[in-house]
């Protein structure tokens, strides 16, 4: 910005014609050497959690933190200024004597710590992001308005100059503008009247300050007339701006002690207007303690209490999803690097199939990769269904359950889910079904306590397992025609949420849904709960691709088989695939797994059944869900798009 600015007003004459651009170069370097400092309410406001809590473990007070960092600030601010002032300063054509180059520097430097101060106050007497740069941009505006460039002080209404008194950046444009032009002649760059029709005295320089019949133009007259300023303020000046600096500071330090919450808050849920549910209404004194339990209650509600029986609403699926060979090749650095190796597996309507391996194998780099959602990288390979390649329309047709809970802040559960079904069904379900099909998937999922809620933030709004049963609630309403992905459903989640994410996805299995779902050193129980996995080692190589079997038994026979350990009854299949194949602290492993694999009959067998349900679905024609639908990309045309976003920005 220093070069910017600078070459602008580089080469700039030494008379009159130049106090406009003095001015200007002047006025920009005040005003970006004191904005610079805005940026300190975003990172005061990412620390803030942490200072709370160390406070709330009594390590130090909150204003010794806040005084620290302001200590630590003044040689970065200092460098910052060296940097930015000189450049403008020489190359702008400014003075160039040491007395005024030295005050011009020291009224900006303290111009930016004062401002860096002023911020820091906004930052620490709010409570919220939003309300500190709301106030913060109110005050930039005033600032330039006022500051006496763009609006000189004779010109200010009577009802308004208080702003101008109030504003520090206006005492140090003074002081600036003095120091550069005081003591100072101007040669006059336009008389009148033109030198030709001039007779003795009779011209004037056409600025204002100027002295009939003199050729050139006294700096100090010239800001008295135009700003009303003068060199005797300017000492002055620099007392109001460490009188702003010590008051803000003071106001800061004391702001921080007493807007730093120590003691933990609760999760709260926050309701639509005039929707909220009975336990959240207001209670007389006498039921509070009811509607404390009641409020627990429905906090804690979740699949739990889910009845099975809901889930019978949804319509069961005859489409075969297949994939063979599957490689997946990146460049990294210049690199080629191996993802995924000659994968293969299928998913069938009515299976829960786990996909799990050893950190890094590429879990969710195959769950991305089957779900056409990778940009990145060349992917080879076939994937099918029912025997034909995949069309566009793949991805609207198949539900991905992303790890990360990402949802409008703004939104209820209802509207997300609503929002999600008039976008993702096709036009010829009306929209009475698809709201009608929304209430069915908030019984499925027992949200019907918060259906009202606001998503919100973690904690105001929903908790983490209400923002995961929303997450796969919103990929339900769209009715995937295919199967649903997921990736690592329970990750964040307790044993209890944990369960019955997974009793759900089994549910919704035997209703003959079709499911395939990444996750992370499962329980037995919940290990248990999969008809099928499919186990990667590193490199994205498969180390076994088949059933569970009834207490894992078919699965740990395949390992037991080929030279593992045998798993004694009391421990965890899972956790002893893992250990048999050298990962984690206790595995160890000298046999190379997906060598063996390849070898095994279990692996000749996939490929057979491959080839069998290509053959099966190719001999049943286009009779499947899949198959007699569109195949566009979106599910809504064009103008339902707009309608609907366009109703969501306005809810907003």
């Amino acid at each position: 910005m220093a070069l910017v600015v600078g070459s602008v007003f580089y080469g700039t004459p030494v008379t009159t014609a130049s106090f406009f651009s003095k001015g200007s170069v002047l006025f920009f370097a005040i005003l970006l050497n004191a904005l610079i400092s805005i940026t300190e309410i975003n990172s005061l406001y990412s620390q803030r959690p942490i200072v709370e809590k160390h406070a709330s473990y009594a390590f130090y007070h909150p204003w010794t933190e806040a005084f620290a960092g302001v200590i630590s600030d003044v040689p970065v601010k200092f460098l910052i200024a060296v940097c930015f002032n000189v450049i403008l300063y020489f190359l702008a054509g400014l003075r160039t004597e040491p007395s005024q180059f030295f005050i011009f520097f020291l009224f900006v430097f303290v111009s930016m710590l004062t401002m860096s101060s002023i911020f820091r106050c906004l930052a620490a007497v709010t409570s919220a992001l939003s309300q500190a740069m709301a106030l913060a941009g109110v005050m930039v505006l005033a600032i330039v308005i006022y500051t006496g460039f763009t609006l000189p002080r004779p010109y200010e209404h009577p009802w308004m100059k208080w702003i101008s008194w109030i504003n520090p950046i206006a005492y140090a444009f003074e002081a600036i503008l003095v120091n550069e032009v005081h003591g100072r002649r101007f040669p006059c760059a336009n008389l009148v009247p033109s030198p030709q029709f001039q007779s003795g005295s009779s011209f004037i320089c056409s600025v204002a300050g100027a002295v009939p019949g003199v050729n050139d133009v006294l700096g100090d007259d010239w800001v008295k007339s135009s700003y009303g300023y003068s060199y005797t303020h300017i000492w002055r000046n620099l007392g109001f701006l460490f009188a702003f600096q010590i008051f803000f500071l003071a106001l800061y330090l004391v702001a921080t002690e007493l807007n730093s919450s120590t003691s933990s808050s609760a999760e709260v849920l926050l309701f639509r207007r005039g929707h909220a549910p009975r336990f959240a209404a207001p209670v007389a004194k006498g039921d509070v303690e009811a509607s404390s339990e009641e409020q627990i209650s429905a906090e804690s509600s979740g699949l739990q209490d889910a009845e099975p029986t809901k889930i019978g609403k949804l319509a069961p699926q005859r489409d075969v999803f297949t994939w063979r060979n599957v490689v997946y090749d990146i460049t990294i650095k210049g690199e080629p690097r191996r993802l995924l190796d000659h994968v293969s597996g299928w998913v069938k309507p009515g299976t829960l199939t786990a996909l799990m391996g050893v950190s890094g194998a590429g879990k969710t780099t195959l769950l991305d990769a089957l779900a056409q959602r990778t940009s990145t990288g060349i992917i080879t390979g076939d994937m099918f269904v029912n025997g034909r390649p995949l069309d566009s329309s793949f991805q609207r047709k198949t539900g991905y359950v992303q790890q990360q809970d990402l949802h409008l802040e703004t939104s209820t559960v209802r509207e997300a889910l609503r929002f999600s079904a008039l976008l993702r069904q096709p036009p010829s379900v009306s929209k009475k079904e698809k709201y009608d099909f929304v209430e069915e998937v908030i019984d499925m999922l027992n949200m019907r306590e918060f259906s009202e809620a606001v998503v919100g933030v973690p904690g105001e709004g929903l908790n983490v397992e209400q923002r995961k049963l929303l997450t796969i609630g919103v990929e339900l309403a769209a009715k995937p025609a295919l199967l649903i992905f997921l990736d690592e459903p329970t990750s964040g989640l307790d044993s209890q949420s944990s369960w019955a994410i997974v009793a759900f996805l089994r549910r919704l299995a035997d209703r003959g849904q079709a499911v395939l779902s990444t996750i992370h050193q499962p329980s037995s129980i919940l290990f248990q709960e999969f008809d099928r996995l499919l186990f990667l080692a590193k490199g994205g190589r498969t180390v076994y691709f088949g059933e569970i079997g009834e207490n894992s038994r078919t699965l740990l026979d395949y390992f037991e088989n080929n030279g593992a350990r045998k798993c004694t009854d009391d421990e965890n299949p899972a956790e002893y695939m893992l250990e048999a194949v050298g990962a984690g602290a206790s595995g160890k492993s000298t046999l190379d797994w997906p060598d063996i694999w390849n070898k095994s009959p279990e692996s000749q067998a996939v490929q057979i059944e491959l080839d069998n349900v290509h053959r099966e679905k190719a001999s049943e024609g286009d009779d499947g869900q899949y198959a007699g639908e569109n195949h566009g990309e979106f599910a809504m045309p064009f103008l339902a798009q707009l309608q609907h976003v366009t109703v969501r920005v306005f809810q907003q």
